[in-house]
């Protein structure tokens, strides 16, 4: 396999790219990542089996426009739709079992995550005789660390590695860290702007740690650029 096809096949393996926060916060994760996360937290509901799920946007039509350039075909900021099948033991009535399913995804996506949720659709697709065997962990895919960066990009590369909670730096986009200028607003010289992409602790908040990396790398360079962060993986 060439390197332009891994490089693809990475891409692609990440899904959506889903923003973490609102339009302030500059951070986004890979669908990928969001769907371990979040099944690890149904894994836990005695009786239930989680489906296919999905993440996406609630109203594409009503999102702001994010304070810093996202990553090349990102997700708007805006809240999203979490859409999921299950199958679960006829032991009690559905309306509760769903509810408990609703609550365990929800409460993952903004207490472990930092997933702005609007709504929560489930599906039952089949009534169990007997209560599953338990879904094992998801194991954590590995993601490319890519080359070593160098210059500013190592300056910026230390200073996210050095944040509480991440785990390592990736390159499924590119290099782990990405420096560049974007323009800025009229009358004005353009911005320094960094892009960063990280694997996190399932131990914190993803947001929590994607705010800490952006407020550390833009402190650490000469020039204070703008930045962004991709969470490709939590775990």
């Amino acid at each position: 396999m060439n390197g332009w096809t891994s490089a693809v096949r990475n891409q692609l393996g990440l899904g959506r790219l889903l923003p973490l926060g609102g339009p302030g916060d500059g951070a986004w994760i890979a669908e990928s990542a969001a769907r371990t996360a979040l099944r690890e937290a149904v894994r836990e509901l005695p009786g239930v089996r989680l489906g296919v799920l999905r993440i996406g946007p609630a109203d594409p039509s009503d999102a702001p426009d994010p304070v810093v350039p996202a990553p090349p075909s990102a997700l708007p900021p805006g809240p999203l739709r979490l859409t999921a099948d299950f199958a679960a033991v006829a032991s009690g009535p559905l309306p509760v079992v769903a509810g408990r399913v609703r609550d365990a995804l929800a409460r993952a996506a903004a207490e472990r995550l930092g997933l702005v949720v609007a709504e929560v659709d489930l599906r039952v697709t089949a009534l169990l005789d007997e209560a599953p065997e338990p879904e094992p962990a998801a194991p954590v895919e590995p993601v490319p660390a890519g080359s070593a960066p160098t210059g500013a990009e190592a300056q910026a590369a230390a200073a996210a590695l050095a944040v509480p909670g991440v785990t390592g730096l990736t390159s499924v986009l590119g290099r782990a860290v990405r420096l560049e200028e974007h323009p800025a607003e009229p009358a004005a010289l353009p911005r320094g702007h960094a892009r960063v992409e990280i694997a996190v602790t399932a131990d914190l908040r993803a947001l929590d740690v994607a705010r800490e990396v952006r407020a550390a790398v833009g402190a650490a360079l000469p020039d204070h650029p703008t930045v962004t962060v991709l969470v490709t993986a939590v775990g």
